[in-house]
């Protein structure tokens, strides 16, 4: 699935990763960041803890221990990270992730 022009188009987000590991736009605004993530290689995500996050999975899989339990999420199935909780993660190379995060500011956008 491509996504649409006024999603690839909107504000490209500073991840702490490479681009070529992983690109992602978003929107921003007082109440949250919506995040649309490409992964373009093999992601692994060491467990890390934030505000609350919920996601759902377009294309490809997610694999996330939350608390220490381990699930894998494929296309139209979501999951719920409430704050605080560790988390961890692997994404497989080509998958496309929608991500909301209650903390405004989780990612900075690039000038």
């Amino acid at each position: 699935m491509d996504l649409p022009n006024f999603i690839r188009n909107a504000g490209t987000l500073d991840l702490p990763l490479p681009d070529d590991l992983v690109t992602a736009t978003g929107f921003r605004s007082e109440k949250g960041l919506v995040a649309f993530f490409v992964v373009h290689k093999d992601l692994t995500l060491p467990p890390h803890s934030h505000g609350a996050q919920w996601g759902t999975v377009l294309e490809g899989s997610i694999t996330l221990t939350l608390d220490g339990v381990t699930k894998t999420y494929g296309p139209g199935e979501s999951y719920d990270i409430p704050a605080g909780v560790e988390h961890g993660a692997t994404v497989p190379a080509g998958s496309k992730l929608i991500d909301i995060f209650e903390e405004s500011d989780r990612y900075a956008f690039r000038a």
